[in-house]
C-alpha cells in the first residue's frame, strides 16, 4: 500500500492549487469598483462607437488588449492623422511633433521615437507601454471595476501554474505508483489516481472558458462593454479586434517587418 501515501499527495497539492486558483479567479471576476467617473470632457479619441459615453476607445483598447493594444491605437490614430508616418519596414517617423502631442500618450509616443524622428516601432512600444498615461489609463478602469488588477492577473497566473503542476505532480505519481505495486493492483491505483488528475484538469478547463476571456484585461462588467461596441468605427474596431483589421501595410508597421506580399 505504499501507493496510498502518493496518492494523498497528489490530492492535497490538488486541492490547494485549484482552491487558489477559483479564490484569484473568482476575486478577478468581481472587482471593487469605486464609480469614478471616465476620462474628463475632450478627450481626443472620444467615446467608443456603440459604447456608453464613459468608455473611450482608448478605454475599449485597454479592455480588449492591454497596454500594447492601447499603444496601437494611438500610433494608427497618429499616422491617419498625419501626425506619424508609418511604414510597412516597421520604422515610425514623426512628421508633426507640433505641441508634443494632443494627449499625454501622444506625448509618450514622441518622446520614446526621440529626438531624431524616427524609431523601430518595436522600440516604441515597450517604453510607451511603461509611461504614466498607460499606467493611469489601467487605474481609472481598475477603479471602475472595469479592469482586473496586475496583483489579480498575477494571482490568477498564479494560480493556472499551481493547478498545472498538481495535474504533472498526479500523473507522475500515479505512474510511479502502477510500477511500484504488482499488476494485478494497477487498475485500482490507476482509478485512485483518477480523482485529482480529473480535478485539475477540469478546473484548467473550467478556467479556460469561463475566466480566461476576462481575467487578462477586462473584469465581466468590463467584456460585457466591450461585446457591446459597433466595429463600424475603425478606431474602434482596432481596438477591440486588434491589427487584425488593418491593411497589409499598417499590420506589417506594427509587427515591426514588411510583409511577404503586399496586394
Amino acid at each position: 500500500m505504499i501507493w496510498v501515501p502518493l496518492l494523498l499527495v497528489a490530492c492535497v497539492v490538488a486541492g490547494i492549487g485549484c482552491a487558489r486558483l477559483c479564490r484569484a479567479a473568482l476575486a478577478a471576476a468581481h472587482p471593487a469598483s469605486t464609480g469614478l467617473p471616465g476620462d474628463p470632457p475632450g478627450d481626443p479619441y472620444g467615446p467608443a462607437a456603440g459604447s456608453e459615453p464613459e468608455l473611450t476607445v482608448l478605454e475599449a483598447a485597454y479592455l480588449a488588449g492591454g497596454p500594447l493594444r492601447v499603444i496601437d491605437l494611438t500610433l494608427v490614430s497618429m499616422h491617419r492623422d498625419q501626425r506619424l508616418l508609418l511604414a510597412h519596414t516597421g520604422w515610425a517617423t514623426v512628421v508633426d511633433a507640433t505641441g508634443g502631442g494632443r494627449d499625454d500618450l501622444e506625448g509618450a509616443v514622441l518622446g520614446a521615437i526621440g529626438p531624431a524622428g524616427q524609431c523601430p516601432v518595436p522600440a516604441v512600444r515597450p517604453v510607451v507601454a511603461a509611461a504614466d498615461s498607460v499606467r493611469a489609463l489601467a487605474e481609472r478602469l481598475v477603479d471602475r471595476g472595469l479592469a482586473v488588477s496586475e496583483s489579480g492577473r498575477r494571482e490568477v497566473a498564479a494560480g493556472v501554474r499551481a493547478v498545472r503542476a498538481a495535474f504533472l505532480l498526479a500523473l507522475a505519481l500515479g505512474t510511479a505508483s502502477a510500477l511500484l505495486v504488482p499488476a494485478a493492483e494497477r487498475t485500482l491505483v490507476a482509478a485512485a489516481f483518477t480523482l485529482p488528475l480529473v480535478a485539475s484538469g477540469l478546473c484548467l478547463l473550467i478556467d479556460r472558458i469561463e475566466v480566461y476571456p476576462y481575467t487578462r484585461w477586462a473584469s465581466p462588467a468590463g467584456q460585457r462593454l466591450l461585446s457591446g461596441l459597433s466595429p463600424a468605427d475603425p478606431l474602434t474596431a482596432l481596438a477591440t479586434r486588434g491589427p487584425a483589421v488593418l491593411e497589409p501595410e499598417l499590420r506589417a508597421a506594427l509587427r515591426g517587418h514588411a510583409p511577404a506580399r503586399l496586394p
